[in-house]
């Protein structure tokens, strides 16, 4: 028991880092160190599954142009076995375009929840679902009825 509360622990520092240094910080290096090659994202706001470190790169590379003051903070973090998830929030200034929406300048936030599955000491499968809806309506995108 103890050497599996062990790892769970180790989990939760991997992810803590991967926020850390890749997400917040841009250390997009960093990601070939705690990402497994056959690594897969499944997330419903992107058109396609991202796979590979490459795939995850382009994705916080998305997110850090149009938002290059991202900051995501981890509000919980829970881990079990080879599984890690957490509620975050999420936070930046709308200065490049996203999803075909231009700049405008507005502050967001937004929240999600995220779950990894780790083998190896390495990220190799991600299930993630953030408040798309709600981002789209900061952005003034669209409007939602009252």
């Amino acid at each position: 028991m103890v050497q599996q509360l062990n790892v769970e622990e180790q989990n939760k520092g991997l992810v803590r880092r991967f926020v850390r240094e890749v997400v917040n910080g841009g250390d997009y290096d960093v990601v070939d160190e705690l990402f497994a090659t056959e690594y897969v994202r499944h997330d419903p706001s992107l058109p396609e599954e991202k796979r590979g470190p490459e795939g995850f790169k382009e994705t916080v590379e998305m997110w850090r142009t149009a938002f290059p003051d991202v900051e995501m903070t981890i509000d919980a973090i829970v881990a079990e076995g080879d599984l890690v998830a957490f509620r975050a929030t999420e936070t930046g200034t709308h200065e490049g375009t996203f999803m075909g929406i231009e700049p405008t300048g507005k502050r967001v936030e937004l929240t999600g929840n995220v779950m990894h599955r780790l083998e190896d000491g390495k990220l190799v499968e991600t299930w993630a679902s953030f408040d798309m809806l709600g981002l789209m309506e900061q952005l003034g995108a669209i409007e939602m009825a009252r």
